[in-house]
């Protein structure tokens, strides 16, 4: 049996329930009528401001580049004398089977409830094979999990010669990229050689998510800080970065105007400076967990984690709406607790409901 990393248990858990708090927040601004934010937002008041920027900004925000980090952490470099094919056989074996699955129930399972048209099924299956379906909007992330597969067996010969001098050299590099969003909202859409007929820019392959990829690397074996400089350094980027990003959303989320959510989100991408510098922060808090062995019900989730986020939407749509009752401006309970309360009675739904579906044989194949 695989021997399993503590402190990894712990983070899939925690990434997977900030997923759910992220959804579960977008009720309280998105002006789109699934509850989620689309191409235009809204806040109904200040609480909801507050609430919003601190759940969703300073909370909510690590938990994708974390997934990529925890996927970084385990999988480079490759192990020695897997090929490319084997790599990626494995690897897509687990993830593939259970996103398919779920791309086609995003497609079809609402018209059970009267939650989307046939018309609007048919056209989502026919877009099927180039993007996920329109009640899925979650499942984008899998896109650049693929991705980031695919350029694993790549990278991994340079990372096993690298020093920690030259992927200190990329990250500094790649952190450079992270302004690139803020530079696009406040300077020129495009830069260093975008434009229309171009959108390789002159830092396209430094950027991204291959960021995360070197940076997990570079923690694992080359970060030699003891426990405490990790705490110390961990907590002051975890809060540095979280009030920044809790900010930048509160500063433009004025109540009872209209706004695109691209400009509401300015320092929100996950390839931010100040989500960058949160995700370490928060990364190097957990790799502070000295426990030999997690909890069962910590290992549990950990394992479930993926068909937890597979399934999530289904769950937290409902139950957002019950605990709203129809006014985000003054739900059921204060916004404080709303919020939250979505993103936990989410969690233990899909837990249970994943963990019967796992006692199903190939089970692995519907929630990997």
């Amino acid at each position: 049996m695989k021997e399993r990393i503590t402190f990894l248990d712990y983070l899939r858990v925690v990434a997977c329930f900030l997923v759910m708090l992220v959804h579960a927040s977008e009720n309280f601004y998105g002006a789109d009528a699934s509850g989620l934010a689309g191409n235009v937002s809204m806040l109904a008041n200040e609480s909801n401001r507050f609430w919003v920027a601190f759940y969703d900004g300073a909370l909510g925000r690590v938990a994708v580049p974390l997934f990529m980090i925890v996927s970084a952490f385990l999988l480079v470099p490759m192990k020695p004398g897997t090929t490319m094919v084997q790599f990626y056989r494995r690897r897509f074996m687990r993830i593939l089977p259970p996103m398919v699955v779920f791309l086609l129930l995003y497609t079809f399972l609402p018209l059970a409830w009267g939650g989307m048209t046939w018309e609007q099924s048919m056209a989502d299956l026919q877009l099927l094979p180039f993007n996920f379906p329109s009640m899925a909007g979650h499942l984008w992330f899998m896109y650049p999990l693929i991705s980031l597969y695919l350029i694993i067996p790549v990278v991994s010969p340079w990372l096993e010669r690298a020093t920690a001098k030259e992927e200190l050299i990329f990250i500094g590099i790649f952190t450079f990229t992270t302004i690139i969003p803020w530079l696009h909202r406040f300077v020129s859409a495009e830069l260093w050689g975008e434009c229309f007929w171009n959108q390789f820019s002159m830092f396209w392959y430094c950027s991204g998510y291959l960021g995360y990829l070197v940076l997990a690397h570079y923690i694992r074996y080359h970060l030699t800080w003891n426990q405490r400089k990790r705490l110390t350094v961990g907590t002051i980027a975890f809060v540095g970065g979280a009030a920044f990003t809790a900010w930048s959303f509160w500063w433009k989320g004025e109540p009872g105007l209209l706004i695109e959510t691209p400009m509401l989100e300015w320092s929100w991408e996950f390839c931010t400076l100040n989500v960058l510098i949160t995700t370490f922060g928060l990364f190097l808090l957990f790799t502070c967990i000295r426990q030999a062995k997690a909890p069962a019900l910590i290992t549990s989730l950990s394992k479930l984690s993926y068909g937890m986020y597979l399934m999530h939407l289904f769950f937290l749509a409902p139950i957002a709406a019950w605990i709203i009752d129809g006014d985000a401006s003054e739900p059921s309970i204060p916004v404080a607790l709303a919020i939250p309360a979505i993103a936990v009675l989410t969690f233990v739904c899909c837990a249970i409901t994943t963990k019967l579906l796992s006692l199903l044989p190939k089970s692995k194949y519907i929630i990997g």
